[in-house]
């Protein structure tokens, strides 16, 4: 699977592209839709999964919502199981704490987790924001420590990172 960042917005917010089989599948559309389509190319959207519904997160959604074959895939029409859709295997964590509808995709056949603004490389997600819970994000942190430590973190911002260095690295981890 290929993995495409697109840097969108004021406050730089990481939209991503998985790649496979002609398909894609776009986690966390910002706010800049026509930079976002550029990557994106001929290839057919599948899906938009939606981390959590900060407008940083969610600003080209729209431009997604009217189109019939694209699945929407956000909290509120969420279970914390396996989903699968196309060639693209994934599962979904729920991981409040930054927000109450903050949750996770992990795709465990690549070893990758998409966690927007729940854990960051050394750091964590504000939780003084409206929903925002300090004891649902200790909750949230003890839950991911069970993962495989190889796991590469793909976050909201800033650059990817591994379990293993956060539990490392992290103070939230330890």
């Amino acid at each position: 699977m290929e993995v495409i960042t697109v840097v969108t917005g004021a406050i730089e917010e990481n939209c991503y592209i998985l790649k496979k089989d002609n398909t894609c599948l776009v986690i966390d559309p910002g706010d800049d839709f026509l930079k976002i389509k550029k990557e994106i190319g001929d290839t057919k959207v599948l899906g938009v999964l939606v981390t959590h519904s900060h407008f940083d997160h969610v600003g080209a959604l729209r431009n997604f919502l009217n189109k019939r074959s694209v699945k929407v895939f956000k909290k509120s029409n969420l279970q914390e199981k396996e989903y699968e859709l196309g060639s693209f295997k994934f599962e979904v964590i729920l991981t409040p704490g930054h927000s109450s509808d903050s949750v996770t995709f992990y795709f465990k056949e690549d070893n990758m987790m998409f966690v927007g603004d729940f854990i960051f490389k050394d750091s964590i997600g504000r939780c003084d924001l409206p929903t925002g819970d300090e004891h649902a994000m200790q909750r949230s942190l003890d839950n991911i420590k069970k993962y495989n430590p190889d796991i590469i973190l793909y976050p909201g911002h800033g650059p990817a990172t591994t379990l293993k260095e956060e539990l490392k690295n992290n103070i939230y981890l330890k």
